[in-house]
């Protein structure tokens, strides 16, 4: 420093990019292993409403065949609806007298397929939940002998494994399918949401959602009691149930007075057939055992398929969010809820969008965020009125000129939005970007992330087979200096959001996740706006890998957690846990 002059700090160089290992996989199928699937008989009832609403997700597209029989006439009308083709049957009446009737379809579902996979705070603990209901829980096992995170242990000099190691805990059944015989729906037990409540007096509890009803859970060890110490021998039992007594032959004054003389002093006088000593049963608690119990149900509350749970701040309220409303419960009143969020229109065919997912800050209780299909995120303050409808900030991209078509608004969609750690950035996955947004520039995010641009040229394809509605979930670091997210042929992508950092590695759900690395840009595209904005493009290529293998479509990673205080993730590979660590 010369004159009063400050030296600039020269900028700090972006994190190495990470060399990710495999760790553990649960559940892994063997070769020529098949899911378990069930077969159920499925009731549609699509009323006007339902239409105009799945016709503004995007999902509802149909195919009229004409029937003539005689003089009168029957439709056939092919529904898509939640990715899966539902066949309807208005028929054989005269046109102007057409009636709804219903066609039951089998489907078969994958009951064991993962769901749901959500990291507990500490970081210590990890569930899943799957299609048929069941939440499985793991913990940590590396460094639960000697208590305290990974970075204590390594300063106080303890052996720590190589990798955070997790094992099998328990597992119980949350929801099981039932039936709304007013709309005519089945309930699918299927767990969307997983999220964590504060610890207490050493038990775990959660929230877990299926479309929807959610429930409260308490796992906690419990002691086994048994008893133990009785004198009841059935060796020497006699008659009806009476015990032959080990003073038989003894001979017993008509007072109870023993004329051998030979019990013990401690021993009462007693009569034939019976005891010689009383002695009361003992009940031992030696061994112990997981026990989940359900404290709360919160149902009824919703008319649309849940798709968003979120925990807020305060440690007593949480959200839940379907596709028009969104609603503020307390944990421990699950007969009310608040609608803080209303989307729905007066009119139903003025229904232009639906809420995709929705997300508490993580340290602010009033605020929350939550996205839309139309590829936009709404900042409210619940300070400001009781029902929430005007936003505070409202986040989207403008749309390039010339770039609109038929897929525009399907892919725009977004599926899933997290807070980073700090609550400063919003991380959003539409179906062929991930995007970065800081709460503090409402222009438009600050990176860019394509996850799958080699796919562009193939979207009429992915919606004939539906793929293009599949929804991706994504994560972040817990430092924040990484984002990752899913795709298909069980691929999963992790970029580095750093500043100046090129990052960019493709892993597979495999034992040998770096095998299908592809080449990534050395540096990222800046964009002219603004200097702070990046659009980073990803492994771009034709529809295979570097080893010449075509991509799955039918085998997609959909769901993904990072570990929240270390380089460690968990993805969902069908009914298959993988871990790995960096």
């Amino acid at each position: 420093m010369n004159g009063g002059d400050e030296v600039a700090e020269a900028p700090a160089s972006p994190p190495q990019p990470l060399e990710w290992k495999f760790s553990q996989v649960f559940g892994e199928r063997t070769a020529g292993e098949e899911v378990q699937e069930e077969d159920r008989i499925v009731y549609p009832y699509l009323n006007k409403e339902q239409r105009v609403l799945f016709s503004a997700q995007g999902l509802w597209t149909y195919d009229d065949n004409l029937l003539l029989k005689g003089n009168r006439m029957a439709v056939c009308l092919v529904v898509k609806y939640n990715c899966m083709w539902w066949s309807l049957e208005f028929g054989n009446l005269l046109p102007e007298q057409l009636n709804f009737s219903k066609r039951f379809c089998n489907i078969g579902r994958k009951v064991d397929i993962i769901s749901a996979i959500e990291f507990d705070r500490s970081g210590d603990h990890l569930a899943t939940g799957d299609r048929g209901g069941r939440m499985v829980l793991f913990e940590r096992t590396d460094t639960k002998d000697h208590g305290g995170s990974r970075r204590d242990l390594e300063r106080m000099g303890y052996p720590i494994s190589r990798h955070p190691e997790f094992r099998y805990k328990t597992e119980f059944q949350s929801h099981e399918p039932e039936f709304d015989y007013l709309k005519s729906l089945e309930i699918e037990e299927k767990i969307n949401k997983i999220r964590w409540c504060q610890t207490a007096n050493g038990a775990l509890f959660l929230l877990s959602t299926n479309d929807k009803t959610i429930k409260y859970w308490k796992v906690q060890e419990k002691k086994v009691k048994k008893i133990s110490e009785m004198n009841v021998d059935p060796s020497k039992a006699v008659g009806n149930g009476g015990i032959a007594s080990s003073s038989i032959g003894k001979q017993y004054l008509a007072n109870g007075g023993d004329k051998s003389h030979n019990l013990p002093s401690n021993d009462l006088s007693i009569s034939p057939g019976c005891f010689p000593s009383l002695r009361l049963p003992v009940v031992t608690s030696n061994e112990t055992s997981l026990m989940a119990r359900c404290r709360r149900v919160y149902a009824h509350a919703h008319d649309y398929h849940i798709n968003s749970i979120s925990n807020n701040s305060d440690g007593e309220t949480f959200i839940s969010a379907d596709d028009l409303r969104i609603n503020l419960w307390n944990l421990e009143i699950s007969n009310q809820s608040f609608n803080i969020v209303d989307v729905k229109p007066a009119n139903m065919e003025d229904l232009t969008e639906v809420i995709t997912s929705a997300e508490f800050h993580p340290s602010h209780c009033n605020m929350l965020a939550y996205s839309s299909s139309k590829g936009s995120i709404r900042l409210i303050d619940m300070r400001q009125s009781a029902l929430c409808d005007s936003h505070a900030k409202l986040f989207e991209e403008p749309e390039a000129p010339g770039s609109r078509s038929f897929f525009t608004e399907i892919i725009a969609s977004i599926s899933d939005i997290k807070f980073a750690r700090d609550g400063r950035h919003i991380l959003s996955r539409d179906y062929m970007t991930l995007k970065l947004w800081d709460i503090n520039m409402d222009s438009g995010p600050v990176a860019t992330f394509q996850v799958h641009e080699y796919l562009r040229p193939k979207l009429c394809d992915l919606y004939e087979n539906d793929s293009i509605f599949d929804k991706f979930e994504c994560c972040s670091s817990g430092d924040g200096l990484r984002v990752a997210t899913g795709s298909y042929s069980n691929l999963f992508r992790v970029f580095g959001c750093a500043l100046g950092s090129t990052e960019a590695s493709t892993l597979e759900a495999s034992k040998n996740p770096m095998r299908r690395q592809v080449q990534t840009p050395s540096r990222p595209s800046r964009s002219l706006s603004s200097i702070t904005r990046v659009v980073r493009r990803g492994a771009e290529g034709p529809g295979v890998d570097a080893n010449g293998n075509s991509f799955d479509f039918t085998t997609k990673l959909l769901h993904l957690a990072w570990h929240p205080t270390e380089n460690s993730i968990a993805c969902a590979a069908a009914n298959s846990l993988y871990m790995y660590y960096a």
